[in-house]
């Protein structure tokens, strides 16, 4: 997506793990919550996106999950193969586009996303999910709907939303191989 790798170099970061100072003026966690707010305002339009017929209604997922002390990770995804994670800490990973492994998986996990679009409530509140939860956000051309889930509900009883947590897992997995 070419706005977020213009903010991903004005903030000096490349197509590597971010971790360390992003700017003078903010911290790197404070710059992976920026990168992740932008990924969720951005409208498809603003990206270059328009519908297709294999992504008619999404173009873009984020999903939020609990990781260790607190923090959260979000993994975002485009249509377009785009895919980036960012945390609440102070690592992060931008520019997954520039290899073919992490576009099949971002592609995979927005064309998952087409089959819950319905599921999902429209939402403008882009905070994190509270812990032990899980949360997506489908990108949609008409605007934002979210669903949500504990993690243990997902392992027990409602196993609704697993299609597409391991289709979004596909893009981390994929994104920290690139970090190995």
């Amino acid at each position: 997506m070419p706005v977020l790798k213009y903010i991903a170099r004005l903030f000096g970061f490349a197509s590597q793990p971010v971790a360390g100072p992003a700017s003078d003026k903010s911290s790197p966690a404070d710059a992976m919550r920026g990168l992740r707010v932008m990924a969720l305002t951005t409208t498809a339009a603003e990206a270059g996106i328009g519908p297709n017929q294999r992504f008619p209604d999404v173009y873009g997922v984020v999903m939020d999950l609990p990781i260790s002390n607190g923090h959260t990770a979000s993994v975002f995804a485009l249509c377009d193969g785009n895919a980036s994670l960012y945390t609440t800490s102070t690592f992060g990973i931008l520019g997954g586009i520039e290899h073919a492994s992490v576009r099949t998986a971002a592609e995979n996990f927005v064309s998952t996303a087409q089959s819950f679009y319905d599921l999902g409530q429209p939402t403008s509140d882009f905070g994190y999910p509270a812990p032990k939860q899980l949360r997506f956000y489908l990108l949609g051309y008409d605007g934002v709907r979210v669903l949500e889930c504990s993690m243990e509900a997902l392992e027990e009883e409602n196993r609704t939303l697993l299609p597409l947590f391991a289709a979004g897992q596909d893009v981390l997995t994929q994104l920290r191989l690139l970090t190995e």
